[in-house]
């Protein structure tokens, strides 16, 4: 494990690798080019390697006790979700309200824009000359651009999620010429993913993702194919692509590669705790890599509110709830059932710690993600090498009983899926009971009963605002009535801040900034 991380310490020095007469031979900087920098394995390696910490991956990655990551944007417009420092985080305050705007975000909209297209424009240059790098051999080379493809596509995904139309650019900058691109529709950016994704599913090693070095494996590619596939089903697309999700999800199922965790004889040994403490299981099909003397998951310091450093001895000067479901969150789980909402499964409400007169007392506080708390890097280390699960099993069974349910009808097969990620939860109900309620349910309910397990299951995933914006529906709750999910259309569903959500409001704003740069853009509509 962590080879990944190690062997980005040379980012940026391709030519590390080269014996000394390539040193000393003399090369005129003013004729240098891309090209030269891939005249070993190794240069396309690391060209590769680089992709794992730039771009998308790290949106989910990033972030501090501030702002956990730019991936949780979605939730805080989804209104769901609650940061305690929002009112230096205005992202987080703006967007509950719905009160965003090109320039009150610009700082925000531009840390994706540019980061995502910086990791394309490296995915580009890793793509034009890995084909030509001398030494590889034919495998190697198409498993390098499989990664590098695979990683062109997560970032274009990212991107026409969050801005909708966005420039498709395939080949790398290698001159001032066409600096300007326009927008290029979305079925157009999906097509290109869709295309790099099923190279790299073609390229990529046919085994499981923790058993790969923690590299990018078949089932990753799939995976995101998957999820591809489902979001161009739905809005703004609407391009029915049930069948062939359903046919990706399956071929991950019946790879036996991958499993559900199971849950052990105590409350501490469930299914949920193992995916809060392991990293080498094989419900996940992609992980964001930590290594703690190198980069350390900085999600640990948002499993408190800002007053457990407060008024306690702890490893952290600072901690934060960033990244809070608040109370109409909460209540799609079923508190008897649900074993995921009770106390330290995937949220916890207190803690035994020390406070500022050394006494060990029990600290309570508003609920908090449980999912990534480290005893250790909490109260001692102040560093965690837990890593970052990106996509699980549980998601690949549920994107195959929506898409399933969407193209065949509400077959054993499907309810058996969403069974599967229900049962693992309710663990004092038995599965046949599960499977006979969903068995009378009609389509369109046993589909949105595969929402709410989306919201139960991967709400650290952060799925909430792309299913919305895939659905354009909006999830209603009552802390009458928890576990019990109805929908609404998200246009002119308000929100629990109080704000009304418009058709503008599916898609964020292009930066201010870049709209000054980029004079072929346009914005998006309602943020002119």
């Amino acid at each position: 494990m962590k080879k990944i991380l190690l062997g980005i310490i040379c980012v940026g020095l391709l030519g590390g690798s080269t014996s000394c007469s390539d040193f000393l031979e003399e090369k005129t900087k003013s004729e240098l080019d891309l090209g030269q920098n891939f005249s070993t394995p190794n240069h396309a390696r690391t060209a590769v390697n680089v992709l794992y910490r730039n771009g998308a991956p790290d949106l989910y990655g990033n972030g501090g006790v501030y702002m956990p990551s730019s991936s949780t944007m979605g939730g805080y417009i989804s209104g769901l979700f609650d940061n305690g420092y929002k009112g230096q985080e205005v992202i987080a305050s703006y967007s509950q309200t719905l009160t965003h705007t090109a320039k009150n975000i610009a700082g925000s909209m531009d840390g994706v824009w540019d980061d995502c297209y910086e990791a394309i424009s490296r995915a580009n240059t890793a793509i034009k000359y890995i084909p030509s790098t001398p030494g590889l051999q034919e495998t190697e080379r198409n498993n390098l651009l499989a990664q590098a493809k695979f990683f062109r596509a997560f970032n274009y995904f990212y991107l026409v999620k969050f801005f909708g139309d966005v420039p498709l650019i395939t080949e790398p900058y290698e001159s001032l010429e066409n600096l300007y691109v326009s927008r290029t529709a979305s079925a157009e950016v999906y097509n290109q993913i869709v295309e790099d994704l099923t190279f790299a599913v073609d390229h990529l090693n046919d085994v499981a993702f923790t058993e790969n070095g923690f590299r990018v494996a078949k089932g990753t590619a799939e995976v995101v194919l998957a999820d591809v596939y489902l979001q161009m089903s739905g809005y703004p697309l609407l391009n029915n692509k049930y069948a062939e999700a359903a046919k990706v999800a399956r071929s991950i199922i019946n790879s036996g590669k991958y499993a559900l965790i199971q849950n052990g004889n105590s409350p501490e040994t469930s299914a949920y705790n193992v995916i809060r403490t392991e990293d080498n299981t094989k419900e996940y099909l992609y992980s964001y890599e930590y290594e703690a003397s190198i980069a350390s998951n900085p999600k640990v310091q948002i499993c408190l509110p800002v007053s457990g450093a407060q008024d306690n001895q702890l490893a952290y000067s600072l901690t934060n709830d960033a990244y809070r479901p608040i109370e109409e969150y909460l209540n799609v789980y079923d508190p008897e059932k649900d074993l995921r909402i009770q106390e330290k499964q995937f949220f916890h409400t207190s803690e035994m710690l020390t406070d500022k007169s050394g006494n060990l007392r029990e600290y309570k506080f508003v609920t908090c993600p449980y999912i990534w708390y480290n005893e250790e890097a909490m109260t001692k280390s102040a560093k965690s090498s837990k890593d970052l699960a990106l996509y699980r099993y549980a998601e690949v069974l549920l994107i195959a009983a929506e898409a399933i349910a969407q193209s065949e009808g509400v077959t054993t097969e499907a309810i058996g899926y969403l069974a599967d990620v229900r049962a693992r939860a309710y663990t004092t109900t038995d599965r046949s009971d599960i499977v006979s309620s969903l068995s009378s349910l009609s389509k369109e309910a046993f589909i949105q009963e595969v929402w709410v397990e989306r919201m139960r299951e991967l709400v650290f995933e952060m799925r909430t605002w792309s299913d919305i914006q895939r659905t354009r529906m909006y999830p209603v709750t009552s802390k009458d009535a928890k576990g019990k999910v109805s929908f609404v259309n998200v246009i002119g569903a308000k929100n629990p801040w109080g704000a009304v959500y418009q058709e503008k409001d599916l898609l964020w704003p292009i930066s201010d900034n870049e709209m000054q740069r980029n004079p072929s853009l346009k914005q998006n509509p309602g943020f002119e």
